[in-house]
Formats: structure tokens, C-alpha cells, sequence
């Protein structure tokens, strides 16, 4: 049976990188394809590229025939089978180690009707032979440049359920040079991402189809690049003559295209080693090219190189692996007591703790020393202490500072609590007295001088921090210290194929309407994050710091947490919005930060991955217009949720696409306050 390209992927090890080789079609031939694949095997490729049908498959069109030519109109019927003339790939032979390649001269968008429909026919033609040999995979061509795609669109969507365990690849170049001639330089490249994009649309984002992106001697900006991030781009297509020639007569790419091929190298593409030259494949056994032609490819060797030279995986990198563009629910630790399994994994950021202990050693050496006789003791509270990391952290700060200390370590959780008598027990000793209590109601002793707390969630706010935190400070002096001081929620506009298309398997509204947490890979911002709205602890606007007002605050309302913005962004180059990136970025103390903000992200931390809002239907944003988010924090008496709308508009136009409002009143996703 053969195999799948993706059984190869999964079979071969991470550090492999698959390669193939196409020659020049025309030169292939059912006569020689057996040696061009012997020659592939010796040279070290993975696979080869060969065309399905023979130049003379042509025929089909019946271009000089009579519209009533029986010939015509029995094979119209499809009752007319290839004939061996029509084929290069004649069996199944080898059929797990080809791709093989649609005709070229098919036109289904021809303003000829019968070049049109015999385009069609020939495409399904072609499309159930694959399917019959079991080819792994198979590439479309490019259609020219100044024809349409509707019809096409039309026709390989019908067309690619023939094709149940074949790959198919939608050849594409980076730079259309027909339409990018009269295009600024900032925005070539965008016209093949166009053309692209208008197939995918026909196609469904959820389709099989994907891209094998052919590289060239000029390459488009970063920025234009950026966008092919978030498509599903299989193939990465190297033409010979975009490699230079070193000083020791080796081919390599130029830094520019090194750079462009390692962030590729990331997603785990197929590479093509394209030729404008078929290689020589009968070759006598005395002459000089026989040595040559036993060695491996060069060009392929240097891929393997990159491959092979990838800078080592960072400390994030290495945590998420398995978690990469992975739908995850956020936590909720209000309504749900976390598992021993998901404390560990936090527990082992070295960054956070490292930044809670500097914002902690800080505020003690703030606090001024008592004077007048008063006891030399800072009291510090750490409110859902979790296994007790935080409180850890707080030691460890106050033996830096010279500081003594009391400290109090507040958890709900009554398996995490086990934990936290056994720290007492075994390494706190008195200098810790643990509360086995909701932070809210807790009846404090006494009050606190620091309040420290790791609530925070991808978005800042969507672990429920600012009501904890609400019922936390009851507890905290006039003059007290919250560590976190405050958080700041980001947003942007974001494209990604493989989130959005993950999301719609689900095949109803509601999982638009919720939420994730997933570290983002395969994705495109359209636009920088803006920030849309803060939190500030303690809260001494909406929440008495006198506690004997407390008795009248619980009975109230949690509006005061409510919170809405409208953001707009300009996308400088045209893309598809898939939804809504969300980061936060938090000052503990001072200028002690943590952030998952892209723009300030705090080196080496993983606790918090972005948080993903999708929309159902995705929006086409045209070059230079503006992308408005429009975001609501809403609560009743039971709950948190989010809402949120996308809309497009140009300028001297206004709203050209738009969204419904997501999640309304709640009715897919919220936040439990119980």
C-alpha cells in the first residue's frame, strides 16, 4: 500500500527535512521515469516530481474537431479511458515516492466554453487516476496570470473530494512578476497572496488544499512574507538558479533567502530542488560525470544544512513543543481546582518567579523602618498561594532585602493545601502560617503591608484577578502594596488558517464564541497590538480601604469591572482576519514587569501563551484599511464574559465588513465567579 506524505512526515525523525526533485516536465517521459527515479534515489532526494499525462493528453481538448465529433462526444460522456500514449505515470509502481504534476494547458477560466469544459473533465480525469494509483501527493499549476479563478476555484473544489488520501499542493510564486510590475516595493508579492487567497475563499479554509510557495532571485519584504505564515504552505519550491555559487564552487543561498528558508524551516515543509535542466540518467561507466552522478545533491545537501543548523530550541520553544497552535480552554481556578500536573508545569518558568521575587525584595526594601519602637515586621499576604511558590519567592526576598518578614499563604484549593501543610511542615516552619480559605471571605487577623498574587491570565483579566483581588484588599493596610500593581490587556487583528479551520470542525457557533489559549505559531498580526484597557490593584476608586465598610461593598454589585474599547489598526497590505490575538503585559512592581506582549515579552517565559477570540466568518482586509476591534468585559451576579466584534472600513467609503457581536449575554462562554 503506498504511503501518505503525511505517514512519511510522522515516520521521519524531526531533524529529517524532506526533499524532492523536479526537473523540467516536458522531459519526462514514461520511457525514462524510472530511471529519473533511480537517479533521484542516488542523489538522495525524498521524492521526485513528475507529470501524470504525457504532452499528447493534449488531445482532450479536441481543439481542431467538430463540435459533433463522436469522438468528442464519447469522451465528454466519460466513457473513453486513458490510453498508455496519454500517461507518463502508467502504474502504481514507485507511486509512494512520486508527486506527481496537473497539466498546464488546462484553462477552466478560458473565454473558449469548450476549452473550458474539457479543462474541467480532464482535471477530474486526472484527479481519479491519482486517486487510483495512490499517489501521495499532487501539485496544481499556477493558472496565467491575467485569467480569473472563479471557474477553477469552482472546478477544484468539486473535485478535490476524488482525492480522500492524497495530498494536493496549489504551486504558487512569491512574486508574480506579470502583476506586481506596476506595484510599490513595499507591496510586491501581495498579488500571488491575492490570487492564493481567492482560491482558498472558494475552497474553504477547512479544505485539504495547500501551498507549495515557490522562492525567487527577488523575494518580497517581511512584511509581505509574513502573511504566507498563516496559510497552510506545505512546499517550500527552490529554483537552482536562486542559489549562488561559493568560492569553493558549492551552491548556497544568499543571507537574505537563508533567513526567509529558516523561518520556514519552523512550520516543517517539503522542500523542491527545481531544474531548468534534466540531468543526464544513462551515463557510461568510464566517463567523468559517473562519480559526479553518484554523489549526492549538492543543493539538497545545503537544505539539509539549514535544516541541520536551525538555532538551538529557547527554553519557550522547548516547553511548546505539542502545544503550537493547540486549542486549550483557559483556566478556571474560581469554578475548577487546578491539578497537581498544571502547578508543576508553572512551577518551572524561571522568569515569572524570578520577577516576583525582585518585585517583592523591592517593595520590602521601600517599606520604611520603624522608628518608634514598633515592631520591625513586614506582614505579607500571598492570596491563592498554589502550592506555594509565591510564598517561597517571598523568602527568599526578604533574606535579600534584610527584611523580617510574616507571612500568610491563603489557598481554596484543598488538594493544593496538602501540599502547603506538607511545606510548613517540612521547610516553612513558623515563618509561614497557612489559610485553608476563599481570599474573598477570609477574615484577616491582621493587615497586610504587601499583597501578593499570580492571577493573572492570557488576557490579563480572564482568571478573574480583579475580583479576587477585590476581596483580597479588604486585608491590605491604607498604605499597602498590591504585587501585581497593575495589567494591561492588548489586541490585534489576526490571521491563521489552521486555528480558524480547527475551530470549525467543531461545526457550530459556539466554539466561535469561546475563547483560547494557544501559543501561537502558524499566525499573521495584521497590525501591532494596541493596549484596550488596565486594571489597578489596590483599587481604592471603587473598593473602601476601610474595613468597616466592608459589610455594605459585599452586598454590591461587580460592575465596576466591567470594561469595553474600540481599537482601530491600519493593515498596511491586504490579509484575512481569522480573529482576535489578546496578550497583557503587567507591572508587578515599579518597573518590574511580566508581559506577553510580543513588542515587550519577557525573555524565557512560558506560563502564559496569547489567547485566541476567533470570528466565524473571516473578514478580507483590503491594503491601507482600518480594522476595528471593538471588545466588551461584561459581568452579572454569577459570572464574567467577553464579547467582541471585528469591522473593516476605507477610507471615504466607511464599514465595508463587519462581524455580528460574539457571545452575547454570555451565551457560549463566561467565567464562573463560584
Amino acid at each position: 500500500m503506498a504511503i501518505s506524505f503525511q505517514q512519511i512526515s510522522s515516520a521521519m525523525p524531526v531533524e529529517s527535512a524532506q526533499i524532492g526533485y523536479m526537473p523540467p516536465v516536458d522531459n519526462i517521459n514514461a520511457e525514462n521515469l524510472m530511471s529519473l527515479v533511480a537517479f533521484c534515489q542516488t542523489k538522495g532526494f525524498d521524492f521526485v516530481v513528475s507529470p501524470i499525462n504525457a504532452p499528447g493528453y493534449r488531445r482532450v481538448l479536441f481543439e481542431s474537431d467538430d463540435p459533433q465529433s463522436p469522438e468528442m462526444m464519447t469522451w465528454r460522456a466519460g466513457q473513453q479511458a486513458f490510453t498508455p500514449e496519454d500517461l507518463v505515470l502508467r502504474t502504481a509502481d514507485h507511486s509512494d515516492y512520486i508527486v506527481g504534476t496537473i497539466s498546464d494547458w488546462q484553462n477552466c477560466d478560458s473565454p473558449d466554453t469548450k476549452v473550458r469544459l474539457h479543462s474541467e473533465l480532464a482535471l477530474k480525469q486526472q484527479f481519479n487516476w491519482v486517486s487510483h494509483l495512490g499517489l501521495g501527493g499532487v501539485m496544481l499549476p499556477y493558472p496565467p496570470s491575467t485569467e480569473p479563478l472563479t471557474n477553477y476555484g469552482r472546478v477544484l473544489t468539486g473535485a478535490l473530494s476524488i482525492l480522500p488520501y492524497t495530498t494536493c499542493w496549489f504551486k504558487v510564486p512569491c512574486m508574480d512578476e506579470i502583476l506586481e510590475r506596476d506595484v510599490t516595493e513595499e507591496a510586491q508579492g501581495m498579488k500571488s497572496w491575492e490570487r492564493w487567497n481567492s482560491l482558498r475563499n472558494m475552497a474553504g479554509s477547512d479544505s485539504k488544499l495547500g501551498v507549495a510557495l515557490e522562492l525567487s532571485g527577488a523575494l518580497p519584504s517581511d512584511a509581505v512574507l509574513d502573511r504566507w505564515f498563516a496559510e497552510p504552505v506545505k512546499v517550500i519550491v527552490l529554483p537552482e538558479d536562486v542559489f549562488l555559487t561559493n568560492n569553493k564552487g558549492y551552491p548556497v543561498l544568499s543571507k537574505r533567502h537563508q533567513h526567509v528558508v529558516r523561518k520556514f524551516i519552523k512550520f516543517k515543509p517539503y522542500f523542491i530542488i527545481s531544474s531548468s535542466s534534466f540531468p543526464k540518467l544513462t551515463l557510461d561507466e568510464f566517463s567523468d560525470d559517473m562519480l559526479e552522478h553518484s554523489f549526492a545533491s549538492p543543493h539538497a545537501d545545503y537544505v539539509r544544512y539549514l535544516h541541520r543548523t536551525q538555532e538551538t530550541p529557547g527554553v519557550i520553544d522547548q516547553f511548546a513543543v505539542g502545544y503550537q497552535d493547540f486549542l486549550q480552554a483557559p483556566l478556571q481556578p474560581l469554578q475548577d481546582n487546578l491539578e497537581s500536573n498544571t502547578y508543576e508545569t508553572f512551577e518551572k518558568d524561571p522568569i515569572k518567579y524570578q520577577q516576583y521575587e525582585l518585585a517583592v525584595e523591592r517593595a520590602l526594601l521601600d517599606r520604611p523602618i520603624p522608628t518608634n519602637g514598633e515592631p520591625d515586621i513586614t506582614v505579607i499576604m500571598v492570596v491563592g498561594a498554589g502550592r506555594g511558590p509565591l510564598v517561597n519567592c517571598s523568602l527568599r526576598a526578604a533574606e535579600k532585602a534584610g527584611r523580617n518578614v510574616r507571612v500568610y499563604a491563603v489557598e481554596k484549593n484543598p488538594n493544593a493545601f496538602v501540599t502547603i501543610q506538607n511545606m510548613k511542615a517540612n521547610v516553612w516552619g513558623d515563618r509561614v502560617n497557612i489559610v485553608f480559605s476563599d481570599m474573598r471571605t477570609w477574615k484577616a487577623p491582621e493587615k497586610a503591608d504587601i499583597l501578593v498574587s499570580e492571577l493573572l491570565g492570557s488576557f490579563g483579566d480572564n482568571e478573574l484577578s480583579p475580583e479576587c483581588l477585590d476581596g483580597a484588599q479588604k486585608f491590605l493596610k491604607p498604605d499597602g502594596i498590591s504585587i501585581p500593581a497593575n495589567y494591561t490587556t492588548f489586541v490585534a487583528p489576526m490571521a491563521s488558517n489552521k486555528l480558524h479551520s480547527d475551530v470549525a470542525t467543531f461545526k457550530d457557533l459556539a466554539h466561535f464564541e469561546t475563547s483560547y489559549v494557544v501559543m501561537f505559531k502558524a499566525i499573521s498580526l495584521l497590525a501591532q497590538p494596541k493596549s484596550i484597557w488596565m486594571f489597578e490593584h489596590p483599587n481604592r476608586t471603587d473598593i473602601p480601604m476601610d474595613q468597616g465598610k466592608w459589610a455594605l461593598v459585599e452586598q454590591l454589585d461587580n460592575h465596576h469591572n466591567v470594561r469595553s474599547g474600540s481599537i482601530e489598526f491600519t493593515s498596511e497590505n491586504s490579509g484575512m482576519i481569522h480573529g482576535v490575538a489578546g496578550y497583557f503585559e503587567s507591572v508587578l512592581y515599579k518597573d518590574v514587569m511580566l508581559s506577553i506582549n510580543p513588542e515587550t515579552h519577557s525573555p524565557g517565559m512560558f506560563s502564559w501563551f496569547p489567547i485566541y477570540f476567533p470570528v466565524k466568518t473571516p473578514l478580507y482586509v483590503p491594503a491601507h484599511s482600518q480594522v476595528v476591534l471593538d471588545f466588551w468585559r461584561l459581568t452579572d451576579t454569577r459570572k464574567v464574559w467577553y464579547e467582541w466584534r471585528v469591522s473593516c472600513k476605507m477610507e471615504g467609503v466607511g464599514e465595508i465588513h463587519s462581524t455580528p457581536i460574539y457571545n452575547v449575554g454570555g451565551r457560549s462562554s463566561s467565567i464562573g465567579l463560584f
